[in-house]
C-alpha cells in the first residue's frame, strides 16, 4: 500500500463542521490502491472508558482523480468535540491506522494512543463557513451595461454610435444604460433568470467602467441613483437578485486621487494610496499593445497606466472602500458584490471587509474574480465563492477545445471540488464564457449543438450557472472587444429556438437544484476511446441521470426513466435511443 498518497489535514476542506452538528470529514488514498476505508471516532475524554477505538464506521470513496481517491463521511458528535483517526485496508489485504502522528500498524497497542488521533476540538458555530441559500436555487444573468440595451438615448455620451452598426472596438460606446435594463426585466423573468451580475456602473472613463473615477456616483453614461434605485427595486420585485461589480484592486488615472498625485507628486495627501516607486508617475513609455506601458514608476492592474493600484494596507484606503462596500448595501439594498482581480488585493483587508458587508445584510454574497485555486480566500472569512473558471475550462477542454480526455475532465473538475468545503462548491459561480473571454457558441465554431451540449453539462454541476448576455439567443463574438456586441433585441437576429431551449434548461436546473447541490454524484461510464459520459446525481430518492457523446459515431442508449431534455436522439427498435454526435439525454428514476 502506498502510504505516502496518504493525506488528511484537520479544521480544513478534509475535516469541517458542514451543519451545525454534523462534519464531513475526507481522506486521500493513493489511487486504486485501497480496499476499504474506516473511520474510527469517539469522544477526548472517553478513549479509555468507552474503548470507542475498537470500533469503526466504514467511509464512502466519492470522487476520484488521475492521481487519488477521496473518501468522505459524515459524522456527529454528543458531546460536538472528535477525536478521530482512519483504518485503511489495501488491495493487498493489509490493514493500516492512519492519525496525526502518521502511519501504525493497526492494533490496539496503537490504537489506544490519544495522541495518535486528529482532533476536532469543538464543534463552533461561529467558525462555520456559512454561505448564502439563496445562491443555490440561482442562475445568474451577466450584463455588460454598455451593450444590453439603450433605455434613455438622452443620457448617450458624445460620439455613440448606432445599436449594433458595427463589431465594437476598445473604445466605442453604443448608449447601453440601466434604463434599458429595466426595459428588458420582465424578458429576464421570462427567461428564467433569478440574478443579474453587472460590470462595473460607477462613474468612469471607459466603456467597460473598471477605470473608476468616483464609486459613489453612477455614471452619468448609464443613469443616476435614483434610476439605479429603481432597477434594484424593479429587480426585487420580480425575485432577481443583483450583484454589482467591486473593482477595489485600482482606481482609474481619472479619478481624483490619482489626479492630485500627478500635480502635487509625492507632496500628494494620496502618494500612500497606490504602490508607487518614484516620482513623476507620468513618466512612461506605451507600446504597441493596447492600453500596457513599459517603464512604470507605479504599481499597476497588469502594466495598464490607467489603473494604478491601491494600497489596500493603507488604512485610509480600507476605510474608503469599506465604505463603499457597505454604502451600497445600506442604501440601495444590493444582493451581493463580485470582486474584480481580488487574488491581488491583501487577505487582511478582504477579512475586514466580509465583517462588514455581512454585518448590513447576513446573506450577503461574496464572490472574487480568481483564475486558479483558491483555498486562500475560501476559508469562511473572506469570500464564499470564486468565479470557477478553472472548474469550467476543464468542460470546455473536453467539450469544446477536444484537448483532453473525458477522464482526463472528470479528473480536473473532482480536482477544483475537493479543494474546498462543499458549502463553497454549492454556491460557486459556474461560466462559459464572459466579458473577459470569446463566447461559448463562437469557441464552438458556430456549432449550436456543441454549444447546447457543453451549456446542459455545466448546468447539471454543483454551483450556480451563470449566461452571458445574448448566449441564450445564439450571439457571436471572439476575444475582448468583440465579445462585447450589442445585444440583438430584433427577432429576425435572434435565434428563436436556442433562446427555448435555454428556457428549457433553466427551468430543469431550477427544478432540479436541490438534487444537483445535495445529490451524491457518480460517474457511471467515462469512456475515453468512445469520448462518452454517463453521470448519476442521487438525493432524497431521485436519480438525475445525464449521458452525453461527443464521439463520432451515434450510441445506443437504454433509458429506464422520465426523459427531461434531449438533443440529437432517434429511438431504436430495442426501445432505447439512438444517440448521435453532440447529442445528451437527460433522464430521472425515482429510487
Amino acid at each position: 500500500m502506498n502510504t505516502s498518497a496518504f493525506y488528511h489535514r484537520p479544521e480544513s476542506e478534509y475535516a469541517y463542521l458542514y451543519t451545525k452538528d454534523t462534519m464531513k470529514i475526507r481522506l486521500r488514498t493513493g489511487i486504486g490502491d485501497v480496499r476499504s476505508v474506516s473511520l474510527i471516532k469517539g469522544d477526548p475524554y472517553l478513549i479509555t472508558f468507552d474503548k470507542w477505538y475498537l470500533e469503526k464506521t466504514p467511509m464512502k470513496k466519492m470522487l476520484s482523480t488521475d492521481l487519488h481517491d477521496y473518501w468522505e463521511i459524515e459524522t456527529q458528535s454528543k458531546f460536538h468535540r472528535l477525536q478521530y483517526g482512519f483504518c485503511v485496508e489495501g488491495i493487498d489485504g493489509n490493514e493500516i491506522f492512519y492519525g496525526d502522528q502518521g502511519v501504525f500498524p493497526y492494533q490496539e497497542e496503537f490504537l489506544e494512543v490519544a495522541n495518535y488521533y486528529f482532533r476536532m476540538p469543538f464543534f463552533q458555530e461561529i467558525d462555520r463557513f456559512h454561505s448564502p441559500e439563496w445562491v443555490k436555487e440561482t442562475v445568474w444573468y451577466q450584463i455588460f451595461p454598455e451593450r444590453f440595451a439603450n433605455g434613455d438615448p438622452t443620457n448617450d455620451p458624445e460620439g455613440t454610435l448606432s445599436w449594433g452598426s458595427k463589431q465594437p472596438d476598445r473604445e466605442d460606446f453604443f448608449g447601453g444604460d440601466l434604463q434599458g435594463v429595466i426595459d428588458h426585466l420582465d424578458y429576464l423573468v421570462d427567461l428564467g433568470i433569478n440574478g443579474i451580475y453587472f460590470c462595473p456602473i460607477f462613474k468612469a472613463t471607459s466603456n467597460h467602467k473598471y477605470d473608476t473615477i468616483d464609486y459613489f456616483e453612477i455614471d452619468p453614461d448609464f443613469g443616476d441613483k435614483e434610476l439605479f434605485k429603481k432597477l434594484v427595486d424593479e429587480a426585487h420585485k420580480r425575485g432577481i437578485r443583483i450583484m454589482l461589480d467591486a473593482v477595489f484592486n485600482h482606481m482609474g488615472d481619472y479619478s481624483p486621487q490619482w489626479q492630485d498625485v500627478i500635480k502635487n507628486g509625492e507632496n500628494s495627501i494620496y502618494a500612500d494610496w497606490f504602490h508607487i516607486h518614484s516620482f513623476p508617475v507620468d513618466d512612461y513609455d506605451m507600446t504597441d499593445i493596447p492600453e500596457t506601458a513599459r517603464n512604470l514608476s507605479f504599481d499597476t492592474f497588469a502594466f495598464t497606466p490607467h489603473m494604478p493600484k491601491l494600497n489596500t494596507a493603507n488604512p485610509e484606503v480600507q476605510a474608503y472602500l469599506l465604505d463603499i462596500a457597505t454604502y451600497w448595501i445600506r442604501e440601495f439594498d444590493i444582493d451581493a458584490w463580485r470582486l474584480d482581480v481580488a487574488n491581488e488585493v491583501d487577505h487582511h483587508f478582504w477579512k475586514r471587509f466580509r465583517k462588514e458587508v455581512t454585518a448590513i445584510k447576513e446573506d450577503f454574497y461574496i464572490l472574487g474574480e480568481i483564475w486558479h485555486s483558491s483555498q486562500s480566500w475560501l476559508q469562511g472569512d473572506e469570500f464564499h465563492a470564486v468565479m470557477n473558471y478553472a472548474f469550467t475550462d476543464n468542460i470546455k477542454d473536453f467539450f469544446v477545445n477536444k484537448k483532453i480526455s473525458p477522464s482526463k475532465m472528470v479528473s480536473g473538475m473532482n480536482s477544483q471540488q475537493l479543494l474546498y468545503r462543499d458549502q463553497t462548491n454549492e454556491v460557486t459561480f459556474n461560466i462559459l464564457d464572459s466579458h473577459d473571454t470569446a463566447r461559448i457558441l463562437t469557441i464552438c465554431n458556430g456549432d449550436k449543438d456543441l454549444a447546447k451540449a457543453t451549456l446542459a453539462f455545466m448546468f447539471l454541476q454543483k454551483g450556480s450557472p451563470c449566461i452571458y448576455y445574448g448566449t441564450e439567443i445564439g450571439m457571436l463574438g471572439d476575444n475582448d472587444p468583440d465579445c462585447r456586441r450589442c445585444m440583438v433585441w430584433e427577432e429576425d437576429g435572434q435565434d428563436l429556438a436556442m433562446l427555448a431551449y435555454t428556457k428549457e434548461l433553466i427551468k430543469l436546473r431550477k427544478e432540479y437544484s436541490d438534487v444537483i447541490t445535495y445529490g451524491d454524484l457518480q460517474w457511471q461510464r467515462v469512456e475515453d476511446n468512445g469520448r462518452l459520459l454517463l453521470s448519476k446525481t442521487t438525493a432524497d430518492g431521485t436519480q438525475l441521470l445525464a449521458f452525453f457523446n461527443e464521439s463520432a459515431q451515434s450510441v445506443s442508449l437504454d433509458v429506464q426513466g422520465e426523459i427531461l431534455l434531449s438533443q440529437k436522439t432517434t429511438p431504436d427498435e430495442a426501445g432505447g435511443f439512438f444517440v448521435e454526435n453532440h447529442g445528451f439525454v437527460i433522464y430521472k428514476c425515482e429510487k
